[in-house]
């Protein structure tokens, strides 16, 4: 009888991990097919009639670069017009045009433009010899929130996503409190925490804020609430902690998609958000402890905080502005100013991991914004020749250079963590131990630096690949809505938060694995680190926000409007 028992309970936990796995894939897969087919279609929002060459030129979105640069939005082939000459952008208000220091200037109706000037259906905008008249577009009678999808294709309903978010978890929770180790009921007690949590955002957002999305959020969740079940079996105590900066981070998400609909309203705020960073930073070089080798961290009685991670969110808003600004101040030395601050305050801190990752987003904003590849190759040479230095100065960083690629030559002395890892994910299977029952737990940083080697072996292959997966699916989804995004200030800060993230996550799972060196970074959302959650959906937020369906619909009387301005 006692062997049926155990026959049965073996083969119903067993049960519960390849649901658990199937479950979460399924939730996964369903969130982004349907961001996907939300996506607007791609239609002209208005149109500009060339009088002198009957050509009529569609506009597709929201900040339009006109110009005779190949780069341009819409391209001019004249040789009065400057390279860069004018912007034209919508806004709430209707449609503007602004001059970016062309040398012909542009004019209205004959009249010359000073700043942004309003313009409306019928009227003639003159750049250097080029005459357009604004007419109306193929969808300029419409608001930009109506879906262009196929009727034939229906995304998931928000209220589905939740449950099969809530149902995922819920299995992960009780494999946790089911564990080997004898039954733990606290962790159902977590779970209900979480969920009322997840709950309480669903209603919040789409009862209060009336958001019409909530795969993103599903994402965020899902993640932070498998990071979550993964601590209960190592420290109980950081598992409610992580729960309590998961609220946090998520209140940050809100906040800042909320201080996101006006860009041009915020950019005011950039320099204030500067000196903020680099106060921060400051901080934590005079009263910043060493861990791990780096000095990157605060202690507050007994909390601590990684100022850097805050950093993060406040170096991609710094980064970001609309097209008009962008163009009429083409040099990247203030910003270059700023990253080499961060940059520098994180290589005296020896914090070289989060280093690297400023760094390469400061290579991807440097490119987006400018297009300027000479500054990015300078950026190449002086981080070839400061990594040299490091290796020259940082024993311990040579040391896992060392180590890289010869782990089994090393497995007990310098790729102690890296071997470990490898040999508990291969254990791991398909469908995992099941959360709690794996042994890389007992080994030092499995929850924070080796946490996809945990994720591996307790939850399975299926789950951190996918996992893995889908924080690199969302640099592509990213790139897709900022293509139609409301600001280039939208579009930059998105493609940078995206970017960031999949260069942290890569990092860490290539650096477990040993693909690449040791980094000691986190993995974004499942990690343990109060700070790099609360980061992490700050930088999720700047997603949100490119996406047009996020803010509230244009009532059709005020599309019409915009329409007719």
């Amino acid at each position: 009888m006692d062997n049926i028992i155990e026959f049965i309970t073996d083969y119903g936990v067993f049960a519960l991990r390849v649901a658990a796995s199937l479950l979460t894939v399924f939730t996964i897969v369903k969130c982004f097919y349907s961001m996907r087919i939300q996506k607007r279609g791609k239609k002209p929002l208005i149109s500009l009639h060339n009088t002198i060459t009957d050509e009529t030129v569609p506009v597709y979105y929201w900040e339009n670069s006109l110009g005779r640069s190949r780069g341009s939005d819409i391209y001019i082939a004249d040789s009065t017009v400057s390279r860069d000459h004018a912007v034209l952008l919508r806004r709430n208000e209707g449609w503007f045009i602004s001059d970016t220091g062309s040398k012909a200037g542009v004019f209205v109706n004959n009249k010359r433009c000073q700043g942004r000037t309003q313009i409306f259906l019928n009227d003639v905008i003159t750049l250097g010899a080029t005459q357009f008249e604004v007419k109306k577009g193929e969808s300029s009678h419409r608001s930009l929130d109506e879906k262009d999808a196929s009727p034939h294709k229906k995304a998931m309903r928000p209220f589905v996503l939740l449950l099969l978010m809530l149902f995922s978890l819920f299995m992960f929770f009780t494999q946790a409190a089911f564990a080997s180790d004898g039954f733990m009921p606290e962790a159902f007690i977590v779970y209900g925490a979480f969920s009322a949590v997840v709950i309480s955002v669903f209603a919040f957002t789409r009862g209060f804020l009336k958001r019409s999305s909530f795969e993103l959020e599903t994402l965020g969740l899902l993640f932070s609430g498998i990071g979550v079940s993964l601590l209960i079996r190592q420290n109980l105590r950081q598992a409610y902690v992580q729960l309590i900066c998961v609220i946090l981070g998520v209140i940050l998400f809100l906040v800042i998609i909320r201080l996101l609909e006006h860009p041009d309203k915020l950019l005011k705020m950039r320099m204030y958000a500067m000196g903020a960073a680099v106060v921060l930073l400051a901080i934590n070089l005079v009263f910043g402890t060493v861990r791990s080798g780096a000095q990157n961290w605060i202690q507050i009685g007994s909390i601590t905080v990684q100022p850097s991670e805050l950093v993060k969110v406040i170096f991609i808003f710094v980064s970001a502005a609309t097209l008009d600004v962008l163009q009429t101040n083409r040099n990247l030395t203030e910003f270059i100013i700023f990253s080499a601050i961060c940059i520098g305050a994180l290589f005296i801190m020896s914090d070289f991991g989060t280093a690297l990752i400023f760094f390469a987003t400061f290579l991807i904003i440097s490119i987006i914004r400018s297009g300027d590849y000479k500054t990015v190759i300078l950026a190449l040479v002086a981080a070839f020749f400061g990594a040299m230095i490091i290796l020259c100065f940082k024993p311990y960083i040579a040391q896992r250079f060392a180590a890289w690629g010869n782990v089994w030559q090393n497995y007990d002395d310098a790729a102690y963590q890296q071997a470990r890892v490898l040999t508990y994910s291969a254990s791991g299977g398909l469908f995992g131990v099941g959360v709690g029952n794996g042994f890389l737990k007992y080994i030092f940083a499995s929850e924070s630096d080796l946490v996809f080697g945990l994720l591996c072996e307790e939850s399975g292959l299926i789950v951190a690949v996918t996992v893995a997966l889908s924080l690199a699916a969302l640099v592509f989804y990213t790139r897709e809505i900022t293509t139609l995004s409301r600001s280039s200030f939208y579009s930059i800060s998105a493609c940078c938060a995206a970017g960031l993230l999949i260069i942290q996550a890569s990092l860490n799972v290539f650096g477990a694995t040993d693909i690449l060196p040791l980094t000691g970074v986190t993995l974004p959302f499942i990690s343990l680190g109060g700070s790099s959650m609360i980061s992490c959906w700050g930088l999720l937020a700047f997603i949100k926000a490119a996406d047009e369906r996020t803010y509230k619909k244009l009532s059709r009387k005020h599309s019409a409007q915009i329409a007719e301005s």
